[in-house]
Order: C-alpha cells, then structure tokens, then sequence
C-alpha cells in the first residue's frame, strides 16, 4: 500500500482539495496534515490570527483522506527537538527576503511531518513556487525515497489565486486583488519586459497595492530574466492588510 502526503495548515479549500484528488491518483491511502506551524511566521505576521478550521476542515475531508492533526508538542517535543533545517542562499532571496527565517520554519516543519507520516508521494501546490523549489532540495537531500509532486494553482473565475488569507479580504479588497492576475497576464502577454513589469507596479500601486516584490525570473535559477528562455512571473504583495502571493508562467 503506497501513501500520498499534503501537508496544509487547514483553512481548506478548492486548492487544497486539488492537491487531495492528484494524491489519489499517485498512491492508495492520503494523509493530510492540519498543523499551522509556528516556525515559519515572524513576530509581526499572523500566527495569531490565522484561520483555524478544525471542524469543517475534518468534514470536507471525510471519505477524502485521512487527517493527522498534531499538536505543536507532537511536532516540536521539548525533550527532543527536531534539527532546524536551513534553507541556504533561495531561502534567502524574494520571499525569503521578505519574510527572514520563514523558509527554514517551512523546511524544519516538512522534514518533521514527513519523518512522521512515512509518505511515498508528497502534493504540494505551485503557488508557494519558491518553497516547493526548496522542499525539492530538501527532499532530494535528506527523503530521496519521497516524490515530490507540484500540482498548478487552482484560481478563482477572475484569476485570484485561491488561499486561505483571502478571506481576510474585505469586498474591496477582493476587488482590488484581482488586478494581481490581471497584471500577470499583461507582463506574460508582452514577454515579460522591463516595461510590462514596470506598468504592473504603477497600475498596482495606483489601486493601493503595495508591493514586496514583482518580477520574472529563470523558474530553477531564481535569477531574473529577460527575453528568450523559461520565465515566471512572481509577486508577493499587500491588499489591505493581508499579504498575498503568486506566480504564473510567462514562457515555458
């Protein structure tokens, strides 16, 4: 009998449930975990606040996949703590940049999950472009017996990628948001020039978003890139007071 994982932090919805069908095509059992990881947030991000779902989470998932909820003593026990992994140079850069440490939280917390899970397969979503990057590496390093498997992003009708954080969107800002897809549309549609990047920051900025980042870059590399060759839009960006991110593929 073969195991698929899909390590989530609950709040679920379409996206996640994407990432559960495509388990069930690769493995007979799915485990999905429900574990909002302390690690990975900084000390004025939204640990506190961040939506937490148990219940419905549990009754989506019914008949879907088997639940693990751990508790933090569960995946942090004080008496033998797991080895904090370091995301190295990437974990350092774009959302790294942004949000110092939060990469190597991400990667102490998979290593955990799946020391305790066992899977064969892992189902992660393409969103979270750079941690999936990063969990490729650490897998290929320390769980070359797991596949890591990327399923594409599930979006709304009007393009806004699906997250939990968007239902801290007020009316207006759920609005406003879906100018973050319609801006990557542009910057794929021109090629992903300098001067498509630079009227997605201005149209961006004129509705009130504020940007930590936009830019195309070599999807392995990181690199920015410009011209001939792979190339993905990235963003990380406030509406309000709710930071969402993003990518899309310019060229393959």
């Amino acid at each position: 009998m073969t195991k698929a994982f899909v390590p989530t932090m609950g709040a679920l919805h379409a996206g996640h449930i994407a990432l559960v069908d495509r388990a069930h095509e690769l493995a007979d059992d799915v485990v999905v975990s429900i574990f909002v990881n302390p690690t990975q947030f900084g000390a004025n991000e939204d640990f506190d606040r961040y939506p937490r779902t148990l219940d419905a989470d549990r009754a989506l998932l019914a008949g879907r996949a088997e639940v693990f909820a751990p508790s933090v003593v569960d995946v942090y026990p004080p008496d033998n703590p797991p080895p904090v992994i370091s995301a190295g140079p990437l974990g350092n850069r774009w959302e790294g940049a942004s949000r110092p440490g939060h990469f190597d939280g991400v990667l102490t917390v998979v290593n955990r999950l799946f020391e305790l899970v066992k899977p064969e397969f892992a189902v992660f979503g393409e969103k979270d472009w750079q941690q999936l990057a990063l969990i490729r590496a650490m897998a290929a390093e320390r769980h070359p017996n797991i596949t890591i498997v990327g399923v594409p992003t599930v979006r709304d009708l009007d393009g806004l990628a699906l997250s939990s954080r968007n239902q801290y969107l007020s009316p207006a800002e759920r609005e406003a948001a879906a100018l973050i897809p319609a801006v990557f549309r542009q910057i794929a549609a021109a090629g992903g020039t300098d001067e498509s990047i630079v009227r997605g920051a201005a149209k961006l900025d004129h509705a009130g978003i504020v940007l930590d980042y936009l830019d195309v870059i070599e999807p392995a590399t990181f690199e920015p890139v410009r011209g001939t060759g792979p190339a993905r839009a990235i963003i990380a960006a406030r509406v309000g007071t709710t930071r969402l991110i993003d990518n899309l593929t310019v060229r393959n």
